[in-house]
């Protein structure tokens, strides 16, 4: 059976300059894949590239059996939502009423994160970064979402709200959504996912099972997660937030 998002020689970028080059990658329905990387390492990019918000320079990404390239609305019709780094809510809208627009099953969202639920008449604009999220993150989940990119879902929030989220994410997978996330906290991500790739610089220099990277943690972080100023990203338990990439994508899908 065909993975459900297969990229095959990808090259990405802008204004006809790769950032991105040669990237070969695949997710299956029903697990979790994480792209970590330092900051600049082009994964904002490739997320970009992959969702159809940005035109690759080269190769093939074949989603849910199509291989030709479209727009980013073409592949949410298809199944795709996309989660980027910005709180994606609209902020004078109460909670009930984003996910309404987002046409989402409501009653999944909560069950998804019952936290939500004496929330619903609140103006999304008045919750917590931690709330904003979970319903970012609901309102992707309780769709016909068949694939998941998630862009550092983590960002700027506290450790136990982004064990809760990952937690969501991972369930998700378990039921059998494709799930390609990005996160900076390197020993959660690595936890929750089954496989991992490692850009550096523009390239996937890494990949394997999640149980073999994860010993190597302190290995990986010199090697290829160091900054440009020598710093690696967060371990699991950290609090600081990363920088963005080089670029960023719309709001969720």
């Amino acid at each position: 059976m065909a993975p459900l998002l297969d990229v095959s020689g990808m090259s990405a970028g802008y204004d006809g300059h790769p950032f991105v080059h040669d990237i070969n990658l695949y997710v299956e329905a029903g697990e979790v894949v994480t792209l970590l990387g330092a900051n600049g390492a082009g994964k904002t990019t490739t997320l970009l590239a992959l969702s159809g918000d940005l035109t690759p320079l080269a190769g093939s990404v074949e989603f849910n059996g199509a291989k030709k390239k479209m727009p980013l609305y073409r592949m949410a019709q298809r199944g795709l939502a996309f989660v980027t780094e910005e709180r994606s809510v609209f902020m004078r809208l109460s909670v009930a009423e984003n996910l309404r627009v987002g046409n989402c099953d409501i009653d999944r969202v909560l069950t998804l994160f019952p936290e939500l639920d004496p929330l619903l008449d609140r103006r999304a604009g008045n919750l917590s970064g931690g709330e904003q999220q979970m319903l970012t993150l609901g309102r992707a989940l309780a769709r016909p979402t068949k694939l998941l990119l998630i862009d550092e879902l983590s960002l700027g929030l506290a450790p136990q709200i982004v064990a809760r989220l990952l937690q969501a994410v991972r369930q998700a997978a378990d039921d059998g959504l494709g799930v390609l996330i990005v996160e900076q906290h390197v020993e959660a991500a690595l936890r929750h996912a089954d496989r991992a790739y490692v850009l550096q610089r523009g390239r996937i220099v890494l990949e394997g099972p999640c149980s073999e990277i994860a010993g190597k943690v302190r290995d990986l972080e010199e090697s290829y997660l160091a900054s440009s100023g020598g710093h690696a990203l967060a371990s699991a338990g950290a609090a600081n937030s990363a920088a963005p990439d080089q670029a960023r994508g719309p709001g969720a899908i």
